[in-house]
């Protein structure tokens, strides 16, 4: 696992405490020069972005703008310090999130004061917060950022002091700033270096979905277009499910959710369908393809569905089952959220052989897919395997919902 530390206030590497502690967590770290050596072109290889104090101009401030414009639309953990939280916010702006004024309506006239030594304080927001919830309160000795620093609308405020509101904040899920906490020229200290090992295991327990969402965040825009052919593939597809009227059908790993017109089709206006990806560009893209016209589409974890046990009729995923690193983990969870008899179908609009020849390697006998580990696989997470086919133009596998 890799993070992109971005100091490019000087050419002398990472600051020895940040190292340290990136160093303990595991963390390859890949360093941005003054100069902008070792800048990546994309997120292929990267799971976090720490962004240090960056001075307001350097000569790659546009790829260092089109990276973390990358990172913010694929959910790639971002920690931006000092005046990099500058950068981030500048980033987020640009990148057509309007930006909101300084968040000091919460504060009177009177009890504005330009005093740097007021204390930073947690607001309740960070209560709640993936990195900040228990970190207990910042040192004393913190001094806050002085000047104004206007904020994207939809910015949570995490940190606050009298008059300098805007002290810490997370932009969506994923990225956080923290100003009063310098990444270079002052040493983090013991409540530093807690929030840095804090976001470090954060970027090491979502490196799986900072992957997938960096692969097709950049494919999103024109995915409907390349694969538009096989739309009477899916529809096809879907009719094998044999679904009633008045159920919940859900699109795993839904994609632009090309299977969902077809799942409403089946249920019909008395039932609902769901689509669920991790990747919010997909489901952005989606939306746009109109999708929201015969469903839900939401983003989420395959493993950890918000759904209540068997609440579920029927479960579609196209290309997802056998890319995932634990699928008894994820059988089990699908068998959780459906009722007796509901109905699962994997499919591929290719079938293994052809998949395999398209990417020059023979057919792996460990394949999931493969019905002789298929079939087990199913049955010792609840499934029964109805119906298996491995043809020339498709995979298709119905299991059924067994206790």
């Amino acid at each position: 696992m890799t993070v992109v530390v971005m100091g490019r206030h000087s050419s002398t590497g990472v600051p020895a405490d940040v190292g340290k502690v990136l160093a303990e967590a595991g963390l390859a770290v890949r360093h941005v020069t003054a100069d902008g050596d070792g800048l990546p072109a994309d997120l292929s290889d990267v799971q976090g972005l720490l962004v240090l104090s960056v001075p307001p101009s350097s000569p790659a401030a546009a790829a260092e703008h089109t990276l973390l414009r990358e990172a913010l639309a694929a959910d790639v953990p971002v920690l931006a310090l000092g005046t990099g939280t500058r950068l981030l916010t500048g980033t987020a702006t640009a990148s057509g999130v309007a930006p909101s004024p300084s968040p000091t309506s919460s504060f009177t006239a009177a009890s504005v004061s330009d005093d740097p030594r007021c204390p930073v304080t947690l607001t309740p927001a960070s209560e709640a917060d993936p990195l900040l919830a228990g970190i207990g309160s910042p040192p004393p000795d913190r001094l806050p950022a002085g000047d104004a620093l206007p904020l994207p609308a939809d910015a949570v405020v995490l940190a606050t002091c009298v008059g300098h509101p805007e002290q810490a904040f997370r932009l969506g899920s994923g990225a956080w700033g923290v100003r009063f906490l310098a990444g270079a020229g002052l040493a983090l200290g013991p409540w530093g270096e807690r929030l840095l090992r804090r976001w470090a295991a954060l970027v090491a327990v979502r490196a799986e979905h900072t992957a997938t969402r960096a692969f097709f965040t950049r494919r999103a825009d024109d995915w409907e277009g390349r694969f538009a052919s096989q739309a009477p593939a899916y529809e096809s597809a879907v009719a094998r499910m044999r679904l009633r009227p008045g159920g919940l059908a859900l699109d795993l790993g839904c994609g632009t959710g090309r299977a969902m017109p077809a799942l409403r089709a089946q249920v019909g206006q008395a039932g609902r369908v769901l689509g669920i990806d991790v990747t919010p560009a997909m489901l952005a893209s989606a939306a746009r393809h109109g999708r929201t016209r015969h469903g839900r589409l939401l983003a989420a974890d395959c493993n950890r569905l918000p759904l209540p046990r068997r609440s579920v009729d029927g479960i579609f995923s196209a290309g997802l089952l056998d890319h995932l690193p634990h699928p008894r983990t994820t059988l089990l969870e699908w068998a959780r959220v459906s009722i007796p008899y509901a109905v699962l179908l994997l499919f591929h609009p290719s079938g293994r052989a052809e998949r395999a020849a398209r990417h020059h390697r023979p057919l792996d006998p460990d394949d999931l897919l493969a019905e002789h580990n298929l079939r087990p696989a199913l049955e010792s997470t609840g499934w029964h395997l109805a119906e298996y086919e491995d043809a020339a133009g498709h995979f298709l596998a119905r299991a059924e919902r067994r206790d």
